[in-house]
């Protein structure tokens, strides 16, 4: 059975730090786009940074600059750094998979495995 399990959101105050990650079981995902989407309350859910095998990376807009993606293949883990953080970026954090090899997509419905969701709070 495939999980992905977020870890590392809490509360913290605007222009403070948090470290994101996302361990998978279950299978590996080392040849596939893995990305991090948020969705604040009364929001659609946004791609806001995804990472591909060979290490290309897309970052959204708002988050270029303050957040970075990497991976771990040997832990089959995805991590998201995320420093300077804003009252804005407060929204719950979810790790997902795409299961086609190479190019990362936008869309969530081409994400196949998601975890649960890590809640953050950025207070002004």
């Amino acid at each position: 059975q495939v999980q992905l399990v977020e870890s590392g959101g809490g509360l913290v105050q605007a222009g403070g730090s948090l470290r994101l990650s996302c361990a998978a079981s279950g299978r590996t995902f080392s040849g596939y786009p893995m990305g991090w989407f948020r969705q604040a309350p009364g929001k659609q859910r946004n791609l806001v940074a995804a990472i591909t095998s060979g290490n290309s990376i897309y970052y959204a807009a708002p988050v270029k600059g303050r957040f970075t993606i990497s991976r771990d293949n040997a832990k089959n883990t995805v991590y998201l750094q995320m420093n300077s953080l804003k009252p804005e970026d407060t929204a719950v954090y979810y790790c997902a998979v795409r299961i086609v090899l190479g190019s990362i997509s936008l869309s969530e419905k081409e994400y196949a495995y998601w975890g649960q969701g890590t809640q953050v709070t950025v207070s002004s």
